[in-house]
Parts: C-alpha cells; sequence; structure tokens
C-alpha cells in the first residue's frame, strides 16, 4: 500500500516504539495520524505535524471497549477514511514478577495486550473496507516464542497476538484487509525501565548488557515496509537481537 495521503491510528502513540511508526508515517507523507494513547501525546503529535501530516492525538484507553470503540468512530468522523492500523499499545507486569503481581494488573495487561488488538482489528475492518482496504500491523514481541517465567502474562498475550494474527489472513480477501505482526527482540522504550522500577530488572539485565537492543526507529521501519508490500499477508517478523560487539 502506498502510504502518501492515507490515514492512520496508532495505539501507544506518546512514546516508543508508536511515537516512532506516528512520525515515521508523516515522512512518508501520510495525510492524517492519530495518536491514540492513555497519557498525553501531544508531544507525539507536534512531531507528526512537524514531519508533514495533520496529527489528532486522542486520549485512549484500550482495554476500554467504550473508549475503543469511539477511537474509530472518531477517526473515521474526522477524516472520512481509514487505512492503516498500528495495534501496538502494550504492557507488562511492571516492577512485579508472576506470580506476585496484582490480580488487576494482570488482567490489564490482557485487556491491553490482546483483547485490544482483537477489538481493534474487528472495528478497523468495516472502515477500511469503505476506504478500499487497509493495513493492521500488530505489535508483538519476541518473548512470544520462548518461556518467560518473570513477565508470564506479558509473554503469553504476545503468543496470543501471533495466533490471532496468523488467523486473520482470510481478511484479505473478505475485507481487502492484510493483517501483519511484528515481534521485537529489547528495544529501547520507557517500558523496558518499568521492569525495574526506573532501570532494568536484575532478571533482566544479564541479557540486556548482552545484546544491542533496537531503537523505536527500527521497529517503525519494518512496520512501514509490512504496510507497503502488497504481497505481505499474516505475515509474522521476528527480530532479535545482535549481540552486544558484533554489527
Amino acid at each position: 500500500m502506498e502510504i502518501r495521503d492515507r490515514v492512520a491510528i496508532v495505539t501507544g502513540a506518546a512514546s516508543g516504539i508508536g511515537r516512532a511508526t506516528a512520525v515515521a508515517l508523516a515522512q512518508a507523507g501520510a495525510r492524517a495520524v492519530v495518536l491514540a494513547d492513555l497519557q498525553q501525546a501531544d508531544e507525539a503529535a507536534a512531531a507528526v505535524t512537524a514531519a508533514g501530516a495533520e496529527a489528532l492525538p486522542l486520549r485512549t484507553d484500550v482495554g476500554d471497549l467504550d473508549s475503543l470503540r469511539k477511537l474509530f468512530a472518531e477517526t473515521e468522523s474526522r477524516f472520512g477514511r481509514l487505512d492503516v492500523l498500528h495495534n501496538n499499545a502494550g504492557m507488562g507486569e511492571g516492577s512485579g514478577m508472576w506470580p506476585d503481581v496484582e490480580p488487576e494488573r494482570c488482567a490489564a495487561i490482557v485487556d491491553v495486550n490482546l483483547r485490544a488488538v482483537v477489538l481493534g482489528t474487528q472495528f478497523a475492518l468495516e472502515p477500511m473496507k469503505r476506504s478500499g482496504g487497509g493495513v493492521v500491523i500488530n505489535t508483538s514481541s519476541g518473548a512470544a516464542f520462548m518461556p518467560l517465567p518473570p513477565q508470564a502474562v506479558y509473554a503469553g498475550t504476545k503468543a496470543g497476538v501471533v495466533n490471532f494474527t496468523n488467523s486473520c489472513t482470510h481478511l484479505a480477501e473478505s475485507y481487502g484487509v492484510r493483517v501483519n505482526c511484528v515481534c521485537p527482540g529489547i528495544v529501547e522504550t520507557p517500558m523496558i525501565l518499568e521492569t525495574g522500577d526506573g532501570s532494568v530488572a536484575d532478571w533482566l539485565r544479564p541479557f540486556y548488557d548482552s545484546i544491542v537492543p533496537f531503537q523505536p526507529e527500527d521497529i517503525a521501519a519494518v512496520v512501514l515496509d509490512l504496510i507497503r508490500d502488497e504481497s505481505k499477508v499474516g505475515e509474522i517478523v521476528n527480530l532479535e537481537n545482535d549481540p552486544k560487539g558484533e554489527s
């Protein structure tokens, strides 16, 4: 899909991968980018505007059904179409480790990481069909492919996102919507520092110190490639970190 003049929604757009993707879409010529985040996204919106696209920051709790539904209704009402959705918002156990995590936190992880991906994709289908087709990119994680005992809920939801993406290939024919997935390893985002209350957690530190972390812009570039490449349907892109000292 050609990105120029398209309308996109990016969830979790205030920082990290979401912010980088929103800016990259603007730089690629998108007409408008809706920045959906529970946090204030004004700074990210300003960066999108500076990159040449119209920015609409919307305070959105993707774990709340009504808030998520409103996001898609407002987007189509404002711009008359929807072409791209990046289901990117995510959260982990934070500084707690499974199973010593509050049940409310576990419920929120499932709601944000998996439920919102399922429902966001569902809400995008009809607007995208009316726009002549579209692309959904889901953010999973390398944790989807390995045991991660300290963050078992996070890893479980990310594995669910992979399987959900694999199960959506038929939407390309029935709705004209391609659904793909990117699974990054360690990325330098605020979530990494949440694992240890402002620093990298002790359980993660040995691995973190042995690899070269991705930057959010690295992942955004892959997202844009998946949007552009019409042959990519149900694609699962697993991005592994290089060991430190290797290029």
